[in-house]
């Protein structure tokens, strides 16, 4: 073989190392949390306290995952609040955020981009932020402590980023058939309704489950909204019923912990093409 041929194989062959160097420490930075948390959750409790840890389980046991369903602990109630309260703020988010942004998309009004920008701006606003102005409204509205309230404050912080996604989606779609539904005689309305959120069903899915991660992993606002345990979702009550002032249950809390992860990576995975559907759909549109 040649000097200039090896020369030239190297060349190919270095980034290719360079792309599985990055591609396996990304991975490893990412997924060790993930592994400790599946083998803590099988560690007895003695062991998952000491002071040196083990990588693995040295003797396996289910019981924290058999301790989820004490009496003491109702972590179904727990899961089922979370799951109504992230769903309806799914659908919420969608029928407000799908029909405005269709306006920015299509509408021709004054101060359009100002309009645009004010509510991209008001999603760059920490949650910290927002905390005091919704307490007193869902106060004065009589929503504290309830389910409501919390829709109320998870659809308040995902509501903007729910309208910028589908304000790309819609955008993807050609102006032309629109135009041609209009010369058979459909409005505005029976044009989003029949028309375009058929054509952008991957963009509707990909939004709904963004907006439900959110939701789900929010943990200051249940903290802030919700007084009675019963009434908690799984973030905080984590955090409520594991954590001491003088001892953590850390088998019990990355039990716990496993079954929350569990309904986001099932919806993640179930709506995968979907979501990199639509993502490649808003990426080209704001191209």
């Amino acid at each position: 073989m040649s000097t200039g041929a090896r020369s030239r194989r190297r060349t190919r062959w270095l980034p290719r190392t360079g792309q599985a160097v990055a591609i396996a420490l990304a991975l490893f930075w990412s997924l060790a949390p993930v592994y400790w948390m599946l083998a803590t959750s099988f560690k007895t409790e003695l062991e998952a306290t000491q002071l040196e840890p083990t990588l693995w389980p040295l003797h396996p046991t289910l019981a924290n995952y058999a301790g989820l369903s004490g009496s003491s602990l109702p972590f179904v109630a727990f899961f089922l609040n979370t799951a109504i309260s992230c769903l309806l703020t799914a659908v919420i988010a969608l029928a407000i955020a799908t029909p405005a942004a269709y306006a920015l998309s299509r509408g021709r009004f004054l101060l359009r981009g100002p309009f645009s920008y004010g509510i991209l701006l008001f999603r760059m606003l920490p949650l910290v932020v927002m905390l005091a102005p919704l307490y007193l409204l869902l106060m004065m509205a009589h929503l504290l402590d309830s389910t409501a309230g919390l829709v109320v404050g998870f659809t308040t912080f995902g509501l903007p980023f729910a309208v910028w996604m589908m304000k790309s989606f819609i955008d993807a779609v050609p102006i032309e058939i629109e135009e041609a539904a209009r010369v058979d005689g459909y409005g505005r309305l029976q044009i989003l309704l029949k028309v375009v959120l058929p054509l952008v069903l991957p963009g509707l899915l990909t939004t709904a489950t963004f907006v439900f991660m959110d939701a789900w992993n929010n943990l200051i606002y249940p903290l802030t909204f919700i007084t009675s345990l019963s009434k908690q979702t799984l973030p905080a009550a984590l955090v409520l019923t594991f954590t001491g002032q003088f001892k953590t249950d850390w088998g019990g809390m990355m039990a716990a912990s496993t079954l929350t992860t569990l309904p986001l990576m099932i919806a993640f995975f179930a709506v995968q093409r979907s979501i990199v559907r639509g993502l490649v759909a808003g990426a080209l549109a704001g191209a």
